[in-house]
C-alpha cells in the first residue's frame, strides 16, 4: 500500500489543493485519485484558524461519502464536534474562525452542516493503521497503546499528546517529546505540534509544519519515507513553532 499522509490543514484549502496536485492526484468529479493507486490520509485538525475551514471540511465530507477518507481526528476536530453537540466549550484558539464561517452560512445550511459534521466525526477512527506497518495518529501514540481497547487515556493521548499538566503563557499545554522513547518497527506519523521542518525521531515523524502560521503544508509519502511540501500563503508567525530539544 502506498499512502500520502497530509499534516494539519487548519482551513488552508488553497495549500491543500496545491499539495494534492503536487502529490500527483487528479480531480475526477470533485474527488482525487492517483494514477498509481496511492491513497490520501490525514493527521487531523482540518479546521480552525485558517481562511476556509468550511471549504476544507466539505472536501473531506465528499471523500467520506465516496468511501475514500482516511482521517484521524485531532483536538480541534473534537472541540468543534462538542460545540455542534451543544456542549459548553470555549470559542477560542481558532474555533472562533470556524464558527464565524459557519454562522455566515444561510440558516438552513447551518443546520445541515452541523448535522453533517457530527456524522463525519462520529464515523472517524481514533487513529489509523495501514497494513500494521504505518500508524497515523493526530498527536502520536505510544507503542503499548496500539491495538489496545480504547480508553480515555489513549484517546486523550492521541488527541492532545503527552502533556505535562503545565501551560505556556498563551494557554497552550506543555508537551513532552514522546517520540524520544519510541522503539517500535511501525512508522507513526503525527502532527499537532507545529515545527518549521518535519521532525524525525526513531520511526516517527511530526509533519505539522505550521501551514496556518506561515510555514508549509507537508505530506509524508509511505513507503518511500519522503516529505513533499508546498509553502503557506498565510503570514509567518515564528513564535508559534515548537523547537524540540536534543
Amino acid at each position: 500500500m502506498k499512502v500520502d499522509v497530509i499534516g494539519d490543514i487548519h482551513g488552508c484549502r488553497e495549500e491543500l489543493l496545491e499539495l494534492i496536485e503536487k502529490l500527483g492526484y487528479r480531480e475526477e468529479g470533485g474527488l482525487f485519485r492517483h494514477p498509481e493507486g496511492r491513497q490520501l490520509a490525514f493527521v487531523g485538525d482540518a479546521a480552525d484558524r485558517g481562511p476556509d475551514s468550511i471549504g476544507v471540511l466539505r472536501l473531506l465530507f465528499s471523500m467520506q461519502d465516496a468511501g475514500m477518507l482516511s482521517y484521524s481526528p485531532g483536538n480541534h476536530c473534537n472541540k468543534l464536534y462538542r460545540f455542534f453537540k451543544g456542549n459548553n466549550v470555549q470559542i477560542t484558539h481558532g474555533l472562533e474562525t470556524t464558527i464565524a464561517e459557519w454562522r455566515g452560512l444561510p440558516e438552513t445550511e447551518q443546520e445541515a452542516f452541523r448535522k453533517r459534521y457530527k456524522r463525519f466525526y462520529e464515523a472517524l477512527p481514533v487513529y489509523q493503521t495501514f497494513e500494521d506497518r504505518l500508524i497515523v495518529a493526530h498527536a502520536g501514540i505510544r507503542e503499548n497503546m496500539i491495538g489496545q481497547p480504547l480508553s480515555k487515556k489513549i484517546i486523550s493521548f492521541v488527541l492532545y499528546g503527552d502533556v505535562t499538566g503545565d501551560f505556556l503563557p498563551d494557554g497552550r499545554p506543555v508537551r513532552r517529546d514522546w517520540a524520544k522513547h519510541y522503539s517500535g518497527e511501525r512508522w507513526i506519523v503525527y502532527g499537532h505540534t507545529p515545527v518549521e521542518q518535519p521532525y524525525f525521531r526513531n520511526r516517527t515523524v511530526n509533519i505539522d509544519t505550521g501551514c496556518v502560521f506561515g510555514g508549509a503544508l507537508s505530506a509524508f509519502r509511505y513507503p518511500e519515507e519522503e516529505i513533499l511540501s508546498v509553502p503557506s500563503r498565510q503570514p509567518f508567525e515564528p513564535d508559534r513553532f515548537h523547537r524540540y530539544h536534543p
